[in-house]
């Protein structure tokens, strides 16, 4: 059976479906490195995706797990960390030749595939892309520092002027904030109402069936197993009003079956291959 765009949604002038780089191009670039970010840039990527906890310092870094043990050649819990010991680790050897848990010489890697990404310099990357790119910022919860990690996130989106009302009507933010934590979103909400949140959902609980999400929340992110299972949530989200952004798909498979869903924005390790998969490059 085929799921296609409600008739309403496939008219002249529908957006194509927005690719976004999930960790940066990290199929072929360590996840959450200067040189995946860039990577998705050159690869066409419309939006970047990054994780991010707070430092025991107070700064936000672009890590998706809560201890450095997996991505770096060091050990214990991001919070528990000031920038400075981040800083000395290497984030980067792990991929592709297994050399994680070994000292690297840093003399010989390249700094963009081997050192932690604040979020401030992603933000920079973004700002001096000669193209838009949109950025997807997830906040990791339970964590040690809770309301302080949205907190440091707006103040940060606020200095490079992600947090201004919207100019006219059909103006979209470059910046959105997602989290499977709905008291996350209203945090971000309360003290930056025009940037968007997104819902992440790793499974779909009967409050959500219908396409309803958290009040004050526009966009539901379903992870790929539930569209496998629930292929009929797109149109109920849609239905409700909602746009849907889907992670982490990967297989052509998944991409196929996306694209029949009519979703707004699929998030993948593999942006170059998704978009020539969709016709977009």
């Amino acid at each position: 059976m085929t799921y296609a765009r409600p008739a309403q949604d496939a008219g002249p002038g529908r957006p194509a479906i927005s690719v976004v780089a999930h960790r940066g191009a990290s199929e072929d670039a360590p996840e959450h490195t200067l040189a995946a970010y860039r990577r998705a840039i050159e690869d066409g990527a419309d939006a970047l995706e990054c994780d991010v906890r707070l430092t025991a310092d107070g700064h936000l870094v672009c890590v998706h797990d809560r201890r450095v043990n997996r991505t770096s050649n060091g050990r214990g819990p991001v919070s528990a960390l000031e920038l400075a010991d981040l800083a000395t680790l290497d984030f980067g050897s792990w991929k592709g030749d297994g050399a994680a848990n070994e000292a690297p010489d840093r003399q010989h890697e390249d700094p963009e595939r081997t050192s932690v990404l604040t979020l401030e310099r992603l933000l920079e990357l973004v700002a001096d892309a000669d193209r838009r790119v949109e950025l997807a910022i997830e906040t990791k919860h339970p964590t040690r520092w809770a309301g302080q990690v949205e907190e440091r996130l707006v103040e940060l989106l606020d200095r490079f002027g992600h947090t201004k009302p919207a100019t006219r009507a059909d103006w979209t933010p470059q910046v959105r904030v997602m989290s499977f934590s709905a008291r996350s979103l209203h945090r971000v909400r309360a003290a930056a109402p025009g940037i968007p949140g997104v819902y992440l959902m790793q499974f779909l609980t009967p409050r959500h069936r219908d396409g309803r999400l958290p009040p004050g929340v526009g966009i539901a992110g379903p992870g790929m197993r539930i569209l496998r299972a629930h292929p009929e949530y797109v149109a109920r989200a849609h239905q409700a009003g909602h746009r849907v952004h889907v992670w982490t798909v990967n297989d052509t498979a998944d991409v196929e079956l996306c694209q029949e869903l009519g979703v707004d924005a699929v998030i993948t390790n593999r942006p170059k291959q998704v978009r020539m998969q969709l016709g977009l490059g």
